[in-house]
């Protein structure tokens, strides 16, 4: 049986958005290691789903509001 870790089902976000998906754990924190490197900030591994949920879900929608009111 396959862990969780070691399943394609990661990925890694930054205060720019979703970085990378569909990693093993192991990859994504080695992605997490070398952005760190470069500067970027706000570094975090989550699953892919909840990935998507940021991406399709309320923090993209509130941004779309707020540019509308400028």
């Amino acid at each position: 049986m396959t862990s969780e870790l070691e399943m394609k089902q990661w990925s890694v976000i930054s205060e720019r958005g979703c970085e990378a998906s569909a990693l093993t754990y192991e990859e994504a924190r080695r992605l997490v290691h070398r952005l760190g490197g470069e500067g970027r900030h706000g570094l975090c591994i989550i699953t892919d789903e909840a990935a998507s949920r940021m991406t399709t879900g309320g923090l993209n929608k509130k941004s779309e509001v707020n540019l509308d009111r400028t």
